[in-house]
Order: structure tokens, then sequence, then C-alpha cells
């Protein structure tokens, strides 16, 4: 699934990011736990240059926690950036994040009074990860607008925390296209894409095929069935017979049963589902390398 989809406003955050980094300290870069690899904006990269980043993976309770904690090992071992796993809709852990930052502001910039002069931290990462309820919470109040679809919010806000650190929260950026295939399906199957710019049912058969394949065993609990289907088809067409999602005829709407598998994973309904690994994006890529050669 090849994404396309940047709106106006995304654009225009892009360039007010570009104008406004030369005065950033550091940065905060928030992932869908899920999916960090395919959440990842690598406009953020060249955005940044070399300032520090902390990378969050938000979302935490809905991805698989041995998933999540590889991949903390892959950002803090092989890259080098600290990486924690958080809930930020969760009371107090956006808080709890306070004195970390504040200790890697003064580590970073062990000359300055950060009282007089706050360090310049800017929030950033692609629709719908969590960026302003993460400010929210950082904040103790609500100042950005949340909600639970991607491009909420559209202007840039910044405010200053009681530890002297200026929080800059910027809208969801995508990057032009998305070519990877998998990382379309993944963004799309979980909420960083917009439904009109997705296809349901193709991202369905993505994902009862995925799921099918790692997490037999919550799919087989959450629709209560005696036997594991033989593929993606098979898995919405049970969907679509025991929740109801039939047209004239007893057929099955896989419109409908494509919705209710999607929904009730980004829910959480199904169980914690994480849709890539380090060992999974690593195997992508070498035998995509491999087609290439």
């Amino acid at each position: 699934m090849t994404i396309q989809w940047y709106p106006g406003h995304m654009h225009k955050a892009r360039k007010k990011i570009r104008e406004s980094m030369p005065l950033i300290d550091m940065v905060i870069e928030v992932l869908d736990a899920r999916i960090p690899y395919s959440s990842e904006n690598p406009l953020v990269d060249q955005l940044r240059g070399e300032r520090p980043c902390i990378i969050l993976l938000n979302k935490s309770d809905l991805a698989d926690p041995v998933a999540t904690s590889a991949w903390k090992q892959y950002y803090e071992r092989k890259r080098g950036t600290k990486a924690i796993a958080i809930v930020a809709e969760k009371k107090g852990e956006a808080k709890a994040l306070i004195p970390k930052i504040t200790q890697l502001a003064k580590t970073m910039l062990v000359d300055r009074n950060l009282v007089s002069k706050p360090a310049r931290v800017m929030i950033m990462g692609i629709p719908n990860v969590g960026k302003s309820t993460l400010m929210n919470g950082l904040l103790g109040r609500m100042l950005a607008k949340v909600g639970n679809e991607p491009a909420v919010t559209k202007i840039q806000h910044s405010t200053r925390l009681d530890n002297g650190v200026l929080l800059y929260d910027t809208p969801g950026m995508l990057w032009p296209k998305v070519e990877n295939e998998n990382s379309g399906y993944r963004l799309a199957i979980t909420g960083a894409i917009k439904s009109t710019a997705m296809d349901f049912e193709d991202a369905a058969m993505y994902a009862a095929d995925y799921f099918l394949k790692q997490y037999p065993e919550l799919i087989m609990a959450r629709y209560k069935l005696k036997q594991l289907p033989k593929d993606d088809i098979g898995l919405l067409e049970e969907i679509g017979r025991r929740r109801g999602a039939l047209r004239s005829g007893g057929i099955v709407d896989f419109h409908k049963a494509s919705e209710m598998l999607i929904n009730e994973f980004r829910s959480g309904a199904i169980g914690r589902i994480s849709l890539e690994t380090p060992e999974l994006i690593a195997a992508q890529k070498t035998m995509s390398n491999a087609e290439d050669a």
C-alpha cells in the first residue's frame, strides 16, 4: 500500500519546523510502540541534525511488551538514543518524564542557567501518535487539542514547564510519500492515515494475515474460534458471520468485517499486538535488498 497523503498544513508545518529548528536544543520524537520503524519519520532526523533526541514509544499498553523491550534495546544499543515506553493517556506517566528531560538538558547545557534561559525542546512525530496528549500530560492541564484521528493539531504550540524547559508541540507530519508497502499498511492499520486515504478491506487482509501468523492464540480467543482460519479471507468471513456483518442472502459484508477487525486491533480488544519487531524489519530489508540486486 503506497500512501500519498500530505495535506497543506503538513507542508506548512515542515517549513515552520525548519525555520524554528536553529532555536531548538533537543527533540523528543513520539513513536507508536506498535510500529516504531514505520512511525519514525525520516524527515525528523533531517530537520533536527545533530541535536540530541529522546524516543518515546507511546501507546505501549497496546503493544506486545516483548517487542517493545526489543525496540528499546535497539534504540539504546544500536542507535545510542534514549528510548522510553510510555502511555501518554495514563495519568501521571507524562509528568514522570519531566525529571528525565531536565537531567538530559542539564547534561547537554552544562554552562547554561536553565532558569533564565530555558532549554528549548520540540516534540515531533507523525499524526495520531499522541503528541498533544503527551504535552497536556507534561503540563498537567489541557493546552493542546487531542483527538483520535490524525492531523488534529494544525499549529505550533509552545509553553514553559516549571523546570526550565520550553516545550514546543508541532502538527503531525508525514513525509510526502510512504513508498515502503509494509509501512503503508501498518500506518493505515494503526490509524496514522485518515480513513479516506486508505482501503479498509486491503488493510484488513494484511492485518488478518499477520495476526494469524504471529498472534493465533489471541485471534482464537477474541473471536471464539475452535480452529484457526486458513487465510486472511477466511478470518474476515468468520468475523462477519459471528458479528452479523452480513448482506442480503447471508453474504459477508467484507467492508464491515474489515472495520471491525481494524477497530478492535486499534482499541486493544484483541490483545497487545505489535506489527513489527527489529528482527522483522531487518529480515524485510534483507529481502528487499536481495530483490533489488
